[in-house]
Parts: C-alpha cells; sequence; structure tokens
C-alpha cells in the first residue's frame, strides 16, 4: 500500500497526537486532505494537525486483455488525520466542505489504537529488518516455527514478508509478520 502523506518538515509530533478518521462525501477525499491542509497553512494549526493521508494502494486491473496497475483508495470515503483533538482543531476539520462527521459516537471522535495503526501500516517508522528477497531466514513463531526457507516478498508498510517454505515436501509461500522471523 503507498500512500499519500504531506510529511511537516522540522516537526516533532507530540505523544498526544493521535490518528483520527474523518468521513467525507464519496469522491470528495482529495478535496478534503487538500482544504485542511491549506486550513492548516492559513491559520498556522502545523503545530496541532500533523498529517491529512488518504492511503492508496496499488491495483492490477485487466482492460482490453491488459494489465494496468492504478492506485485505489484503500478506505473511499474516508480521511485519516493526525492531530491533537482540541475545541480549535475538531472545529476546523469538522467544518471542512466535503466532511460528514469524525468516525466515533455521536460528536465524540475516537482515535485509532495503536494497533489499528499498524495494521494500516500508516504513521510509523518503517522498520529497518536487515533483510532482503533472497535471503534465509528462520520462522520464530506462530504454526511455522523452527521452519527455514527464502524471502520471496517484502511489504515494509504491511511489515509483512513472503516465505517459501517447504511444507509436506512442496514449496509453499507463507506470509509472515517481521516479528515471527529470525535472519540465519
Amino acid at each position: 500500500m503507498s500512500e499519500e502523506i504531506n510529511k511537516p518538515e522540522e516537526i516533532n509530533v507530540p505523544d498526544e497526537a493521535r490518528w483520527y478518521v474523518v468521513h467525507t462525501y464519496s469522491g470528495y477525499e482529495n478535496k478534503v486532505k487538500a482544504n485542511i491542509e491549506k486550513t492548516v497553512e492559513n491559520r498556522g494549526m502545523q503545530d496541532q494537525i500533523y498529517e491529512v493521508s488518504v492511503p492508496l494502494q496499488d491495483v492490477v486491473e485487466m482492460k482490453d486483455g491488459q494489465k494496468k496497475t492504478v492506485q485505489r483508495k484503500v478506505f473511499p470515503g474516508y480521511v485519516l488525520l493526525k492531530m491533537i483533538m482540541n475545541d480549535e482543531t475538531w472545529y476546523v476539520v469538522r467544518n471542512t466542505r466535503g466532511v460528514t462527521s469524525f468516525v466515533g459516537p455521536g460528536s465524540k471522535p475516537v482515535p485509532l489504537t495503536d494497533a489499528e495503526v499498524r495494521a494500516m501500516g500508516i504513521g510509523g517508522e518503517v522498520e529497518n529488518l536487515d533483510v532482503e528477497v533472497g535471503d534465509t531466514v528462520r520462522v520464530a513463531a506462530g504454526p511455522f516455527a523452527d521452519s527455514v526457507g527464502q524471502i520471496k516478498e517484502i511489504n515494509a508498510n504491511k511489515k509483512t514478508l513472503v516465505v517459501n517454505l517447504s511444507i509436506f515436501g512442496r514449496e509453499t509461500p507463507v506470509e509472515l509478520d517481521f516479528a515471527q522471523i529470525d535472519k540465519l
């Protein structure tokens, strides 16, 4: 999954900044992103709203018998924001043209949990595993523990990799989390 993120330079993001999700009119995700970024710049709110993201992923489509890679929104109708929630930021985001509501019960926005953020592959530093395609690794945890295989694919955003393991005498591709493997 690749994503479009406007990373502010030289701004340290404090711990109280959390990821929130806003619901938008369908097809307005990029307009909402642009409008929020413009408002943040105009009002000097870079110290309160840090990132506005519309996560995208590459999808292979067949059109007229030809494979074509296009980018699709991972969450159509939603925009993700890393921000400090207060009355001013709530008001700015909530009153942005195209925003229908924050995701949460009633009018109370609920931040994403750290596990949800990790699962979406957003907002974290990409772990440097010091492995690459073709390396041999040992599975450290899970149902395939102690199996040895060769890395075929690495997905840094999802923090997963595909390893070919010998299962019942056949090479089988298995998707594993970074935490489940040890480099040999």
